[in-house]
């Protein structure tokens, strides 16, 4: 089983969003192999809090507008440090830069498939790199 078209969208759109606000190391994996309840994940990063709420503003508004999609559920966002969005298709995960090194979701589905994302998050990321963004 791989991820479905609907959740490679709505990858595609949290993406985007996220590299719009400067999320750091956006990744997204199809674990539809390994979870019956979701078809991917997607992780990114952020230095500071207020970042973190930055960004999954951004994403629930434009997953919102651009996917007609809304979140089934919406946990640690008062603490600002991991903020897990639940769209039932895909789950995102920003977290504060600390939180990510430490629970490591990369090590834990490593050897779940990695999503392509759009190249203009790759892009957004070199920019952020040359000092350009």
């Amino acid at each position: 089983m791989t991820a479905s078209e609907r959740s490679i969208q709505l990858v595609s759109v949290a993406a985007e969003a996220a590299a719009d606000k400067l999320a750091d190391d956006i990744v997204a994996y199809d674990v539809s192999d390994r979870l019956v309840i979701t078809d991917a994940f997607v992780v990114c990063s952020a230095s500071n809090d207020r970042q973190v709420r930055a960004i999954v503003d951004e994403i629930e508004e434009r997953l919102r507008v651009d996917a007609e999609a809304k979140p089934v559920r919406r946990e640690g966002e008062r603490e600002g440090r991991w903020v897990l969005l639940d769209y039932i298709d895909i789950v995102v995960h920003v977290q504060h830069e600390e939180e990510r090194h430490f629970y490591g979701l990369e090590r834990l589905w490593k050897d779940c498939p990695a999503i392509a994302l759009p190249e203009s998050v790759a892009e957004a990321a070199a920019q952020r790199a040359r000092g350009e963004g």
